[in-house]
């Protein structure tokens, strides 16, 4: 039986990899070993062993992998807030970077897979959608903070894969934030126009789609850059279109505007999304379409009691 380590395992990914691993016939093949700061916030799981565990401590880290003995570690924990990031370097990069690197160093110690998450923004948005070889050129220090824990873990001789991908969505216990397709259902159903920007591309990325990518790079033992994401490019005023349309709402209630009518402390790169030809082929990774995401979305909405 094969133990699997996840980092941030009370965020949005890290509850669906946890719940992967325990699905069916995972079950009987994985251990899962559950870390975050803090108490344990999934409560709607059984059968994973949870531990707290800083990332930004590395003698915390060496004694939590030394006791567990553990195959992979799927590093999902990170500073993500855009802005905040922007405003709060300091933290910024202890959570981004430094993390990285005492992880990366304790798990090339120990020979242990490092499966690390990286993001579409480490590039500069001039000519996307991007493939895994194409130069990066971060915009924001988000992005900076980003490309620099990709160098820690490319400069590692012991096994190692990144996953870059690009907004994602999905729905967890104990949320902290929302998500375009929350947004838009709860705004048109309560008749509040929304004006949303028509000059940004991404692709959007279910977060379960973006879990059974990790778990397919662990299985497999694969190696090296993996873009791991939705396959289409839309801009966020196509998402919100898309969603009233399938939730049969109100579309002359959304507004099209763009990028510099938000006051915003970070530059967002314009055009990114990411080509994922090779994880197509190398893992056989199939992302669901936007709009099958948000019919599962409706689902959890159902079965997590969400009032949007």
């Amino acid at each position: 039986m094969k133990k699997v380590l996840i980092t941030g395992s009370n965020g949005l990914l890290g509850q669906k990899l946890v719940s992967l691993y325990l699905r069916g016939e995972y079950r009987e093949k994985y251990a899962v070993v559950a870390t975050s700061r803090g108490e344990n916030r999934i409560n709607r799981i059984e059968g994973f062993y949870y531990r707290s565990m800083d990332v930004c401590q590395a003698e915390e880290i060496r004694q939590v992998l030394d006791e567990e003995k553990v195959d992979v570690v799927i590093h999902t924990a990170a500073m993500t807030q855009v802005d905040l990031c922007e405003t709060e370097r300091e933290a910024c990069w202890e959570l981004n970077v430094k993390s990285v690197e005492y992880l990366s160093k304790a798990c090339e110690e120990r020979n242990i897979l490092f499966i690390h998450l990286s993001t579409d923004f480490i590039f500069d948005g001039e000519a996307g959608p991007y493939a895994e070889e194409d130069g990066a050129n971060p915009i924001s220090y988000y992005g900076e903070s980003k490309w620099a824990a990709e160098q820690v873990i490319k400069a590692s001789t012991g096994p190692w894969a990144i996953v870059r991908t690009v907004l994602v969505y999905g729905i967890s216990e104990a949320m902290s934030r929302s998500n375009i397709i929350l947004w838009v259902k709860k705004s048109l159903e309560s008749g509040k126009t929304i004006h949303v920007v028509d000059d940004q591309w991404r692709s959007p990325t279910l977060a379960e789609d973006l879990a059974k990518g990790c778990f397919l790079i662990a299985e497999q033992g694969a190696r090296g850059v993996f873009n791991i994401s939705g396959s289409e490019v839309l801009t966020p005023y196509e998402m919100a279109i898309e969603t009233a349309d399938f939730f049969q709402l109100d579309k002359s209630l959304i507004e099209r505007t763009d990028g510099s009518q938000f006051k915003q402390a970070a530059k967002r790169p314009p055009r990114t999304g990411l080509i994922i030809d090779k994880a197509r082929k190398e893992l056989g990774y199939q992302p669901r379409t936007f709009t099958e995401g948000i019919a599962i979305l409706k689902e959890q909405i159902k079965s997590f009691g969400l009032h949007v």
